[in-house]
């Protein structure tokens, strides 16, 4: 029997923030204020990557990455989450909706598997310094970020398909801010058992396998960090992992909770307030736990900013 997607839905409705009414200015202000602040500091973390040759190392490489990805991340879902709320009609197309799914999918994913690659990249650098250099030359970096983004796309594109290949023919009403795949998958007229499966899984593997490898890193670099003979050096190799550390429990806390739960514990209110930390509040702390709190990295920033302001004298 021919397959035919009979689509009758031609438009979403978000209803994330409909139980907020009287709030919706005050979070305006709130979420611009913090979007601004995440954009401005990511800004300077690739400007000052960028321009301060002391950071053209792998480690501040992969952080430019990262700090990339959640730039872009941020712009998928919080300007139209901005707008939203101070709109009357809180609406998104068909195509929007895919296409929100689509990027969302896409850099979340890549993100997963940037973690991990910044995980091998401790890995080296504590486990094999010696040969730092030559494991982790500048081809090995543009590799492993090439490859966490095609899996990333490869990802997002099945998931994406999938839902969207889905009849929708009754509600059009999504509690949520945005077009994540739980609350798209709940007003479509009905999935099959096979494409449930398959966007499950997916979701499993792109969490279990970077956080299997990021787990074997750290066990590799525990092992040797507690053989090195002098407190204060291993003191100094445990704080740089602390940031990445940070990073993946929050990552992996929210990402798990959100698409690892039993379809019978979910909650559209859960789901919108855990939401909310991992698209606006996550994005906020990571420059600060990453860059702005490493000494290396403000003497780099002081550096810019110093060349930056003396140009005009010359």
């Amino acid at each position: 029997m021919e397959w035919v997607n009979e689509t009758l839905v031609r438009e979403f409705v978000f209803l994330g923030f409909s139980s907020l009414a009287g709030l919706q200015r005050l979070l305006f202000v709130v979420f611009l204020l913090v979007y601004m602040f995440t954009l401005g500091t990511n800004a300077i973390i690739i400007s000052t990557i960028v321009l301060e040759r002391a950071l053209h190392t792998p480690m501040y490489f992969f952080l430019a990455g990262l700090s990339c990805s959640e730039t872009c991340y941020t712009f998928v879902i919080v300007p139209k989450m901005l707008v939203d709320l101070l709109a009357q009609k809180k609406t998104i197309s068909f195509l929007g909706c895919s296409i929100q799914m689509f990027s969302f999918l896409f850099l979340g994913c890549s993100h997963s598997f940037l973690l991990a690659a910044m995980g091998y990249d401790r890995y080296v650098a504590i486990c094999n310094p010696l040969r730092y250099t030559v494991l982790m030359g500048h081809g090995m970096c543009v590799g492993l970020v090439a490859v966490a983004c095609l899996c990333g796309f490869t990802i997002a594109e099945i998931i994406t398909s999938l839902v969207f290949h889905l009849p929708f023919h009754s509600s059009n009403q999504l509690h949520h801010f945005f077009c994540d795949i739980s609350p798209v998958l709940k007003v479509a007229s009905h999935h099959t058992h096979f494409s449930q499966f398959v966007i499950i899984m997916l979701c499993a593997l792109v969490l279990v396998i970077p956080l299997l490898l990021i787990l074997v890193s750290y066990i590799h670099i525990i092992s040797a960090i507690l053989q090195f003979p002098s407190t204060l050096g291993r003191y100094k190799a445990f704080s740089t992992c602390a940031s990445h550390l940070i990073i993946v429990i929050v990552h992996y806390g929210c990402a798990s909770f959100i698409y690892l739960r039993p379809k019978s514990n979910y909650s559209s209110s859960q789901d919108a307030l855990i939401s909310v930390s991992y698209t606006i509040l996550t994005p906020l702390f990571n420059p600060m736990i990453y860059s702005l709190r490493n000494k290396e990295f403000k003497s780099a920033l002081q550096r810019v900013v110093g060349r930056t302001i003396s140009l005009p004298r010359h």
